[in-house]
């Protein structure tokens, strides 16, 4: 049906940069929202960014003015460029999807995340 594909994550020192990127492949007509969400060991996972179809974006405090969310929509893709990490961001990052699968049917979808270790 509708398909997450993540790409990106990896092993990087403290102050150093990663750029994740997610496409969705499948049969729909359209994405609404998307989003980066994470998960550290022993902790929630929360919203890291979302951006809107129309690139408004919403931003988790903790990574304001270090993360940058956007999106190409006619690739149905979404990247989250991060700069100056620190341990604290070391999570599996997981892609989120509001997809329009048809006229009258949304859904989320879910990539099947990737691994961010920040090394101190």
């Amino acid at each position: 049906q509708v398909q997450l594909v993540e790409s990106g994550g990896g092993l990087v020192q403290a102050g150093g940069s990663l750029r994740l990127s997610c496409a969705a492949s499948g049969r729909f007509l359209g994405i609404n929202a998307m989003g980066w969400y994470r998960q550290a060991p022993g902790k929630q996972r929360e919203l890291v960014a979302a951006i809107t179809s129309g690139s408004k974006t919403t931003y988790a405090d903790s990574v304001k003015g270090r993360f940058t969310i956007s999106r190409v929509n006619a690739r149905n893709t979404v990247y989250l460029q991060m700069n100056s990490l620190n341990p604290e961001d070391t999570a599996v990052y997981y892609c989120n999807a509001d997809v329009a699968t048809s006229l009258t049917q949304r859904r989320d979808y879910w990539g099947q995340g990737t691994q961010v270790t920040v090394s101190s």
